[in-house]
């Protein structure tokens, strides 16, 4: 045996941007002199480091190795227990190496940031804008938002009121301002605005904007009228001077000539008349005949075919796919159930999606499209955000025979509150 490690303590707590230590005692167990590296293995070994990180030892010797943890203030670096592995790797005797195991919990840090964009916008009735939400935290932050205005001169509908945002994420709630009052005419008003975001714990941060109100009426619009009035005039003038007498003369002459032509047309009406009752004689016992010959007598409608109405392409088909999920401390951790439409031998068109959150479960729902191992994400929602979500696609979504569909669950629940139990349902037709 090459070499034997024990740790002072295997239960470390840091905050980010701190750092903590702990000791290991190196002893060279075998019978030659011998150098040891001691380095730290796993999820911690990007922001921790042994001192010294070589020791040389002779049988029987031991040596203290300082093993010192550094966790940034990142949002990679995520709040909760992080395993850790202290290898202690012999040059003489590499398969005499040991690792010591313990857990280095990373404290929890709250930092967000939020912008309106645009931070300005024009209209005359209303203005759209957009909140972005920064978490740059590393653990989940739960915001509500507000929107104020301190001359209380406008009305405000936020897309959402409240949303759950994990570490490294950005999220954007749609915005809308509208004006109390509105104008005709005038100059532009500037409406100054802020909005709250407001985290459950530290204080709340501000996004400031601006509504410049505009008239109603377009600039254009005045000159545009007098021009029209003044064209209305001129073609009045000219049509009572000189194109009205015109007028009633070509239209005596025409009146004369139409007389004319009516009367010969008329004429030659009465005699083709005659001639079409005789032939309508005609075709109406040609008709009788034909219908004795068939069995018919006049006016059975009986045997009437008709015709089939045309049959709706494909059958209606409608998934339900069930998730338990554990809660996970790591935000990209998911469990996930993939399910593969029976019929392998038709292509089915997924034209609703309708996600339930009966719990109101907190975390992140990933529905996916796996291709023969390839994976495409095709919606992404945060539980926390819905109860009930019901998805109209206007362009189906189409699966090919032998595609899967994955739902994948992050559950961030706290721990009283159990795993998530989200679901989703697909409706479609399968052709």
């Amino acid at each position: 045996m090459g070499a034997t490690a024990t740790l002072s303590t295997s239960d470390l707590a840091v905050a980010p941007g701190g750092d903590v230590t702990c000791q290991v005692m190196v002893r060279n167990a075998g019978e030659l002199v011998d150098q040891f590296t001691v380095d730290v293995v796993g999820d911690a070994a990007s922001w921790s480091h042994a001192e010294p990180p070589v020791v040389n030892l002779n049988p029987g010797e031991s040596a203290p190795v300082l093993i010192r943890f550094a966790p940034p203030r990142d949002a990679g670096v995520y709040a909760g227990a992080v395993p850790f592995g202290v290898r202690v790797i012999s040059r003489e005797d590499p398969h005499g190496s040991v690792v010591e195991e313990g857990v280095v919990t990373v404290g929890a840090f709250t930092d967000v940031a939020a912008e309106l964009v645009p931070a300005k916008a024009e209209g005359g009735r209303k203005a759209k804008y957009e909140v972005a939400v920064d978490n740059v935290g590393n653990a989940p932050a739960l915001l509500r938002l507000r929107a104020v205005d301190p001359e209380d001169e406008l009305d405000f509908r936020l897309d959402r009121s409240e949303i759950s945002l994990p570490p490294g994420t950005t999220a954007f709630v749609r915005l809308q301002a509208k004006p109390r009052r509105t104008f005709l005419r005038g100059e532009p008003k500037r409406h100054p605005f802020q909005v709250e975001i407001t985290p459950e714990q530290g204080d709340p941060l501000l996004a400031q904007g601006t509504m410049v109100q505009r008239q109603l009426l377009p600039k254009w619009l005045l000159p545009a009228v007098i021009a029209l009035l003044l064209l209305a005039g001129a073609l009045a003038a000219l049509w009572f001077s000189v194109l009205k007498p015109a007028v009633k003369s070509a239209a005596r002459e025409a009146m004369q000539q139409e007389s004319a032509e009516i009367k010969q047309k008329s004429e030659d009406a009465a005699g083709a008349a005659g001639a079409a009752k005789e032939e309508s004689k005609k075709a109406a016992a040609n008709a009788e005949q034909a219908l004795g010959a068939l069995g018919l007598k006049p006016g059975d409608t009986s045997g009437t075919p008709t015709l089939p109405k045309p049959a709706e392409k494909g059958e209606p088909v409608t998934f339900r796919i069930d998730v338990t999920a554990p809660i996970v401390a790591n935000t990209g951790s998911f469990t996930e159930i993939s399910f593969t439409p029976p019929d392998d031998k038709k292509t089915v068109l997924i034209k609703d999606i309708f996600f339930e959150n009966a719990k109101g479960d907190t975390g992140t729902a990933q529905l996916v499209r796996d291709a023969n191992g390839t994976r495409t994400v095709i919606r992404v929602i945060g539980l926390g955000n819905f109860r009930d979500r019901d998805e109209h696609v206007q362009e189906p979504l189409r699966f090919q025979p032998g595609e899967k569909i994955v739902f994948r669950v992050s559950c961030q629940n706290p721990q009283p509150k159990g795993a998530c139990t989200p679901s989703v349902v697909l409706n479609g037709r399968a052709e």
